[in-house]
C-alpha cells in the first residue's frame, strides 16, 4: 500500500504591515503657534468656500509622504468619518478605516503586546520632516511583530499625548 502524496506546506504569510493611527488636529492641522513662532501665520493651501477655513492649513504634500511610509494608515481622530470626507481628499489620501481611539498610551499598554511607537507631534507645527524621518526609521526596524504607531498631538505644556476625546 502506498501512502498518499505529500502536499507541500503552504508558505507562511508575511506579517501584516504596521498600523499608523493618524490624528487630524495637530499632526495634519497645526494650531496654537504664537506670532513670534510663525510671524507670517500658518501657510495656507486653498479651500472651498463651503469648508471649514482651518482646512486651508492642510498641506497636500503630507498625503503622498504618509502613503510612502511602509504601514497601513488608520484614522484615530475626533473627526471620525469626517476625516475621510473633509481631510483625505485634500491631501491625496484614499478613504481610510476609522477607529475610536481613547487615550493612546493607555490603549497601547492595555491592548497592544507588540512594539509600538507613540510619536508625539508638536501641534503648533504639525508633521515636519524630522517626524517623517523618525517614523520611517522606526517602521524600517519593525519587520516581524504586530506593530502600531500613533500620531497624536500633545498637551504642549506637559508633552503628554492628549486623549482622543479632548479638544
Amino acid at each position: 500500500m502506498t501512502s498518499p502524496p505529500r502536499r507541500p506546506r503552504p508558505l507562511p504569510l508575511p506579517p501584516p504591515p504596521p498600523l499608523l493611527f493618524l490624528d487630524v488636529d495637530g499632526p495634519l492641522l497645526p494650531f496654537g503657534a504664537t506670532s513670534a513662532e510663525l510671524p507670517d501665520g500658518y501657510p495656507t493651501y486653498g479651500t472651498r468656500p463651503d469648508a471649514n477655513p482651518l482646512l486651508a492649513r492642510l498641506d497636500p504634500a503630507l498625503g503622498p509622504r504618509l502613503l510612502a511610509l511602509p504601514c497601513e494608515l488608520v484614522w484615530a481622530t475626533t473627526w471620525m468619518a469626517d476625516a475621510n470626507a473633509w481631510v483625505a481628499p485634500r491631501i491625496g489620501l484614499p478613504e481610510l478605516p476609522v477607529v475610536s481611539w481613547p487615550d493612546p498610551s493607555e490603549e497601547v499598554r492595555a491592548h497592544h503586546p507588540g512594539p509600538a511607537l507613540l510619536h508625539r507631534v508638536d501641534p503648533r507645527f504639525g508633521l515636519t520632516p524630522p517626524d517623517f524621518t523618525a517614523l520611517a526609521a522606526w517602521l524600517r526596524g519593525q519587520v516581524t511583530a504586530h506593530r502600531a504607531v500613533n500620531l497624536c498631538r500633545t498637551d504642549s505644556a506637559e508633552g503628554r499625548p492628549r486623549s482622543a476625546g479632548s479638544q
